[in-house]
């Protein structure tokens, strides 16, 4: 290489050195930026797993605190005062005051409780199903028993997860009106059904037999 190549070489690698360094000077705040944005970011989401960590067992030594309590009103009223900004631990906390307060013979304010539940719009249908569905086996609630009834058949009627109790109450509904067939009849296909759990089984069998009837049972 000549001594003109060398030079004009040595020239255009300084020309790009201070063309870099003139774009680094313009430019350079936005990649100091996306770096700290970066750095932000991750110390943010740390910072916020570790609050959801601390709120969560808070939450739980509260609702263990609460159900060692000596009475149903107690734990009930201790469960009401637990704040959480999480609509599912929201939820728990609705259906274990709901369990209080039915137990306490409470039933009103149970069915209160499990109106909430229904409120909640990210705790998915299963659980808005489960709480409508306690809340129609609450006795003396503002639910008519012509609504309840309405309610259990339709749920029966459904692909619904409580189809089976829902047939199971509505067989309790008859005998309580003295349709004793109907209720033999509903009870005998409940036993017969393969999705029924072993224990729907056993009160199923154990009501035809008072009933006087000889539960019969297909294979699973």
């Amino acid at each position: 290489m000549s001594e003109t190549d060398s030079f004009i070489e040595e020239v255009s690698e300084e020309v790009r050195k201070d063309r870099l360094f003139a774009i680094m000077r313009k430019y350079g705040w936005i990649a100091l930026l996306a770096v700290l944005l970066m750095v932000s970011g991750t110390a943010y989401r740390e910072y916020s797993l570790t609050q959801r960590t601390v709120e969560a067992e808070k939450t739980g030594d509260a609702i263990l605190a609460a159900l060692k309590l000596d009475s149903n009103i107690q734990r009930s009223e201790a469960l009401g005062k637990i704040e959480s900004r999480d609509q599912k631990t929201k939820m728990i906390l609705q259906l274990l005051r709901a369990a209080e307060l039915a137990d306490a013979s409470k039933p009103k304010q149970a069915s209160v409780a499990l109106q909430k539940v229904k409120t909640l719009t990210e705790v998915g249908q299963a659980y808005t199903d489960l709480a409508k569905f306690k809340e129609l086996l609450l006795e003396k609630t503002e639910i008519s028993d012509e609504q309840r009834l309405e309610e259990l058949t339709r749920i029966a009627s459904s692909a619904s997860p409580y189809q089976l109790l829902a047939g199971e109450q509505i067989a309790l509904i008859e005998l309580e009106s003295g349709q004793i067939k109907e209720a033999i009849d509903r009870l005998s296909e409940l036993l017969e059904d393969a999705g029924a759990s072993d224990g729907l089984r056993q009160r199923a069998s154990q009501l035809l037999i008072v009933l006087g009837e000889t539960p019969y049972q297909n294979d699973k």
